[in-house]
């Protein structure tokens, strides 16, 4: 009996090195995109832009608020500690152009912060920028 499907056409080659023929271009093509690569990222000449250092010894200015939470839990108005029958009397009135700025340190609580935001919206505060430390 004869086959009627006729044996599929080999030029003598192993089945692993078909694959790795197959692979070649693969491969070329790899390679070409990694000069391409290479060469376009070194056409520029402009060189990267210096990265801001801080001195040793300098302190970073800290950013302008209305109110600052000290670590304590104290509020502080400028220079001054507030207490909370004065707090509304001390702030600037409430704007709706200008957030009330308060600058909180980052161990506060958050009921404290509460509690703060709650007198505050009961003097008719309505917009607040929280400024907080970035945890370290």
């Amino acid at each position: 009996m004869n086959n009627l499907v006729p044996p599929p056409p080999t030029s003598g080659k192993t089945l692993m090195e078909r694959v790795e023929d197959a692979l070649l271009p693969l491969i070329n093509l790899v390679f070409l995109l990694l000069m391409f690569f290479i060469v376009a990222g070194q056409i520029s000449d402009d060189p990267l832009p210096e990265l801001p250092t801080s001195a040793p010894g300098h302190q970073e200015q800290q950013p302008y608020a209305d109110l600052v939470v000290t670590e304590d839990g104290t509020w502080q108005i400028g220079s001054e500690t507030v207490v909370s029958g004065r707090l509304l009397n001390r702030l600037p009135a409430p704007n709706a152009e200008q957030p009330l700025k308060i600058a909180a340190a980052a161990s506060i609580s958050m009921a404290d912060l509460e509690n703060l935001f709650r007198q505050l919206e009961q003097g008719g505060y309505t917009d607040i920028l929280l400024l907080t430390e970035p945890a370290s």
